[in-house]
């Protein structure tokens, strides 16, 4: 039986995750493309297609209505009619034909011509497509191969054989399709940076001109600075009686972009993040120049109807707002990379992200990636065949990769931290990459290795602890120290299960037991700890995935397993036990 959620249940094939999909670099020229589609697996286009799926569901995925696995060395086709509006397309404008992520290398074309190709599963591209719509309307064709876990470009927790702490693999158009239609001269691009401490905003506006841009910065809808800047070169805006932003308050200034006949609106929130040490000489994560205590918990963004896509907007907003409710202040996004959306709302909801780079490389060895749970093994990650990094084509892959990321998720206001690697999958000279992740953004704090085979290198002393006793070790390392995952304590609610397997850290058998387990956890091993120095800790996690059981949140989103009194109890004494003090009051 498949698990819907109760977005997925309500689905209107005929409305599929209508949202604008860049919120940070929003037009009002929009035509969503998502909805029915045609689908065929076949080694070369075929003249008639297999059937309809619903893009853009993997066609593994419930929700596609397909559900087929696409395999290593298959070639998966989509097809569809698109006709643009008369009004749609002024005089002179361009076409610009986006696509938020395809699994995972792709080849467009447009009435048998191709108009471009795209390599990586996880990140947003688009082609100018204006000369080959002759007419307005025309015929699309999206050619697919995935190799998956088989492959060395990033692919997450993605296994085409399943099971444990890794899930279904999915292929293929995942997030929405769009068409704008943009002048000549548009604006490309924008780079927002906040300078807090100076009150100052910089923003860049990136175009293929010199014309000058007229920038404005609005609060609650009211201009409250000004300034006219030379695409490439940025400008400093002063802000007066600058608001900041944190999840307590998590106030964002409109930002609204004029370049000719182009008109971009965005959004920036005033906020830094650091490292500085309380007055005990403990180094610790600062907000907005103080420390703060991030109480986190894991977030794996699968569901079981969509896979990799939420079935809706709302679903979206449901995790981080009841997660928000919970008390926790901090998602870490695990090993992928969401919508742009999902971002936008931990940004005006209050959350700060810990954003994890997608792995690759492989086959992983079981004495690299999992051994080190419960043993003190810490190895050198300069041995790159032993961590499944052999091929230097694979590694400068994901040095590829990484940089992207960071260039597609550089705005995001609440993004505070860079996680490289996890857990040395696909890991290598992490010492190195931590450097060049510092380069491209000083704004952020870097976890370089998160879990084991520490390089001594980043911003963070990153543990996991499962199967021991957590302990602060000694403090002999000038790094902040955090606990970026522990728990993962499992409990089966039946009817709400995604199979009959059942993978957890440690198993209960019932919410009452779950709950004292939860609260003796933190009562005894992670709330003294803080005092001691721990600065961040990341539950595992948001919610059951596939065969782990270790959710807050059953894969269906429908059960809180605790009681919401008791999660917000030990999340509030997490943060009125840390350095920061009780959090202000939220306006």
């Amino acid at each position: 039986m498949t698990l819907l959620t109760r977005w997925g249940a309500a689905l209107d094939p005929d409305a599929v995750l209508p949202e604008y999909p860049r919120p940070q670099l929003a037009r009002d020229s929009y035509l969503n493309l998502n909805g029915r589609w045609e689908y065929a697996f076949a080694d070369e286009e075929p003249a008639e297609y297999d059937g309809e799926i619903i893009v853009p569901f993997s066609p593994e995925s419930p929700l596609s209505g397909v559900g087929r696995q696409l395999l290593p060395g298959e070639t998966l086709w989509y097809r569809r009619t698109i006709a643009l509006p008369d009004e749609f397309r002024p005089h002179g404008h361009r076409v610009l034909l986006h696509f938020g992520a395809v699994d995972q290398s792709c080849r467009v074309l447009i009435d048998g011509s191709e108009v471009g190709r795209h390599e990586g599963g996880y990140l947003p591209f688009s082609f100018d497509v204006t000369d080959a719509l002759h007419d307005g309307s025309a015929t699309l064709v999206v050619e697919v191969r995935d190799p998956s876990d088989a492959g060395d470009r990033g692919w997450g927790k993605q296994k085409l054989k399943r099971g444990g702490i890794w899930y279904t693999a999915q292929s293929g158009i995942w997030q929405t399709v769009w068409i704008e239609c943009v002048p000549e001269v548009y604006v490309e691009r924008l780079t927002l940076v906040p300078h807090l401490d100076e009150s100052v905003a910089e923003v860049t506006v990136h175009a293929d001109t010199d014309r000058r841009a007229h920038i404005e910065i609005r609060a609650d809808g009211r201009v409250v600075a000004n300034a006219e800047a030379v695409p490439g070169r940025a400008a400093r805006i002063p802000i007066p009686d600058v608001r900041p932003w944190s999840p307590e308050d998590p106030f964002l200034y409109g930002v609204a972009v004029r370049l000719g006949d182009d008109r971009v609106d965005s959004y920036i929130g005033m906020r830094s993040f650091s490292v500085g040490l309380d007055a005990d000489d403990v180094p610790r994560l600062e907000l907005n120049g103080r420390p703060y205590f991030h109480a986190g918990i894991l977030d794996q963004g699968y569901w079981p109807d969509g896979l990799y896509t939420a079935p809706s907007d709302e679903a979206l907003v449901h995790d981080i707002a009841t997660m928000k409710r919970l008390g926790f202040t901090m998602l870490r996004k695990h090993i992928k990379v969401e919508p742009l959306r999902w971002y936008h709302h931990c940004d005006r909801l209050g959350i700060l992200v810990w954003q994890d780079m997608v792995n690759g490389g492989g086959p992983y060895r079981p004495e690299v990636v999992t051994a080190p749970a419960v043993s003190p093994l810490r190895l050198s990650d300069a041995k790159h065949n032993r961590f499944g990094r052999a091929d230097p084509g694979g590694r400068a892959r994901f040095r590829e990769e990484t940089r992207e990321t960071i260039e597609h998720l550089r705005n995001v206001v609440s993004i505070a931290v860079w996680v490289p690697f996890n857990e040395g999958w696909g890991q290598f000279d992490a010492a190195a990459i931590a450097g060049e992740v510092k380069a491209l953004d000083p704004t952020r704090t870097v976890d370089h290795a998160s879990g084991w085979h520490d390089q001594g290198a980043g911003d963070l002393r990153s543990l996991h602890v499962y199967f021991r006793r957590f302990r602060v070790p000694r403090r002999d390392d000038p790094r902040v120290l955090v606990l970026s995952e522990y728990g993962g304590y499992n409990l089966r609610l039946d009817g709400h299960a995604f199979n009959d397997k059942d993978f957890g850290y440690k198993r209960y058998d019932s919410p009452e037991r779950l709950g004292a387990a939860f609260a003796r956890l933190h009562a005894r091993q992670i709330v003294p700890a803080i005092p001691e120095g721990l600065s961040a800790t990341v539950y595992t996690q948001l919610s059951d995935v596939e065969d782990e059981l270790n959710g807050l949140l059953t894969y269906d989103r429908e059960v809180c397993k605790l009681p919401e009194r008791l999660v917000r109890s030990v999340t509030a004494r997490l943060r009125l036990t840390s350095a920061d003090g009780p959090p202000p009051p939220t306006r």
